[in-house]
């Protein structure tokens, strides 16, 4: 991992007083599609990881849709240029959300994807 995005990374996790949680960019996340051509906000969530996923989801727009295609399988590796902004939030742990934008952030712990 690059190590200027391991403190990045680091930082957004002491800031929000929560573990770093590292994710493992070999393996899968889901995404929609909107994420690459650039639209906001930016939204994340993780889970548990499962089968081979690193437990995120992220999307783009101001709507989530329940829609089973909504979501494709993408590498994180891809990420990099698929969506830069998020890099940094990607080792909260899971529980953990945010809502991006260029000069805008917020982060949140939400136990409710634990099924908690």
């Amino acid at each position: 991992m690059d190590l200027k995005l391991h403190e990045q990374q680091r930082a957004v996790c002491e800031r929000f007083h929560t573990q770093f949680f590292a994710c493992d960019m070999h393996l899968k996340l889901g995404v929609s599609l909107n994420v690459k051509s650039g639209a906001r906000p930016l939204n994340g969530m993780r889970i548990n990881a499962d089968r081979g996923t690193n437990g995120w989801f992220i999307w783009a727009g101001e709507t989530f849709s329940q829609n089973p295609d909504f979501f494709v399988p993408l590498h994180g590796e891809h990420l990099k240029e698929w969506a830069p902004l998020a890099l940094p939030y990607l080792a909260l742990p899971p529980g953990w959300r945010f809502l991006l934008a260029e000069g805008y952030e917020d982060v949140w712990e939400d136990l409710t994807l634990l099924g908690q």
